[in-house]
């Protein structure tokens, strides 16, 4: 059975949920124990799912009574078809369709045949399965998934990428609004979760919650939502305007505590930042390199360009060292702990269909390298070697690094995706402190160091 009821006295929310950014609503959560209920016990369903998988939830209403469809994203146990999920939106599957015949047909093309001749067959069949999404919306009306995707990218990006990603459609979003409209029901909530192990790129938490893809099904959902009252993108709320305090200051630079919760330069919807403040004081002033928003402490701004440039230099040439204080989630049960002190060194590159996360890649991604030492059992210090995005979040989330998130990180650790955006509270921040830093005077050449306790109710240290 596809539909199930949903039995709750909990009242559905007045919007949708916003898809890329949320947190499930308690229907969701009632939902979801219920799926993942099923399958603990369906074991052949368990041990593809323990591999790894996402999963999602839709709670609708079907005249006045509440219910909820369930999905996953591509196949489960190599399948498209278990009754008690919603079905794919296209089922490219079937062992006598013109996709498997073609596609079988391609792969039995010799390693002589005309390489292009090839490609152009391989392309050619993954336009025409494109074509077979046809998407609908909550306005009643429908779009083949090509022209989606180009009516949302536009010129920007179709020059080069004129056909979406490959899987695109088969997540859980997409599958579970395309059966809602198909069969009448009204979409109330939507939650996913991840189901198994972590995948060796990525970093994602069994039974955690996270928002949809955004590279995959930002195009398609921002389409299918249309009709929809949908909460609005946490990104664009106002976040408190934090006083930014001046730690040192001379004619040529300054060095401030940026607190958690601000930015270092204006972002595309929020503009109170470290560099507005500073400029609004001194109009020709540029911040010198940056902290993550939930990251606090010790950052540098240039007040004339050529103190930026000079300190841009020693960036380039790592002239400058940082040192930065992380409280960490408590180890898992079990979990082996890693040695006290040491060195990581995974490369790192963007998770390019799921922006801004960053991943793992031994093969492609640059070099990234921390120094690490415990100070207690869950405080470390954390010395970076190089200036990766979102480096020593991942270096201390992933299983080949510390295996431990840093606490309050929403997009690797155990936080809520998106809660703190939505709910901003400083108990519930990043706890990752800038305490550090050495550099050379741009026009002096004497060399400089501050130290920036991290003073917080959870973390006195520096």
């Amino acid at each position: 059975m596809t539909l199930h009821p949903l039995y709750s006295d909990e009242k559905p929310p007045e919007r949708f949920t916003y898809p890329f950014g949320y947190e499930p609503h308690p229907l969701c959560r009632q939902a979801a124990t219920e799926v993942q209920t099923y399958i603990a016990s369906h074991k052949e369903l368990q041990d593809d799912a323990d591999r790894g998988k996402m999963f999602g939830v839709l709670v609708c209403e079907q005249q006045g009574q509440l219910v909820f469809l369930a999905a996953y994203s591509g196949l489960l146990a190599g399948r498209n078809d278990w009754d008690y999920f919603v079905p794919p939106v296209f089922d490219a599957q079937q062992p006598d369709g013109y996709f498997k015949q073609e596609e079988r047909a391609i792969s039995a093309m010799t390693a002589e045949t005309d390489r292009e001749s090839r490609k152009q067959r391989s392309q050619k069949l993954q336009r025409w399965l494109f074509d077979q999404y046809r998407m609908l919306n909550a306005e009643g009306q429908s779009s083949q998934l090509v022209d989606i995707w180009q009516g949302y990218y536009r010129d920007r990006v179709v020059r080069k990428f004129p056909l979406p990603p490959g899987g695109t459609g088969d997540c859980c979003a997409p599958k579970l609004l395309q059966y809602a409209y198909q069969h009448g029901l009204q979409p109330r909530c939507m939650a996913e979760f991840w189901w198994g192990q972590s995948p060796r790129q990525e970093i994602r938490h069994h039974l955690q919650y996270y928002p949809a893809c955004s590279g995959k099904c930002k195009p398609v959902l921002s389409w299918m939502l249309k009709g929809l009252n949908v909460d609005p993108d946490p990104d664009t709320l106002s976040h408190p305007r934090k006083p930014i305090a001046i730690v040192y200051e001379d004619d040529s630079l300054l060095v401030v505590d940026k607190p958690s919760g601000v930015l270092s330069v204006p972002g595309r919807n929020e503009t109170y930042s470290v560099e507005t403040v500073m400029r609004e004081r001194y109009p020709d002033s540029y911040v010198a390199h940056r902290l993550d928003m939930g990251t606090s402490g010790l950052l540098i701004v240039a007040k004339t360009l050529d103190a930026y440039r000079d300190l841009q230099d020693q960036f380039l040439h790592h002239e400058v060292r940082k040192r930065y204080v992380a409280l960490l989630e408590p180890p898992a049960a079990g979990q082996v702990l890693c040695p006290a002190k040491g060195t990581i060194r995974l490369p790192m590159r963007p998770d390019m269909t799921n922006r801004p996360l960053q991943m793992v890649d031994m093969e492609h991604g640059k070099t990234a390298v921390t120094d690490y030492e415990f100070i207690d059992s869950n405080t470390v210090s954390l010395t970076p070697h190089t200036g990766r995005t979102h480096q020593l979040r991942v270096h201390c989330a992933h299983p080949d690094g510390l295996g431990r998130p840093i606490q309050g990180d929403e997009l690797y650790g155990h936080t809520n995706p998106t809660t703190s955006r939505i709910h901003p509270d400083d108990t519930d921040r990043l706890m990752l402190h800038a305490a550090e830093i050495w550099f050379r005077h741009p026009v002096t050449n004497q060399p400089m160091h501050f130290v920036l306790p991290f003073r917080h109710d959870k973390l006195h240290l520096i």
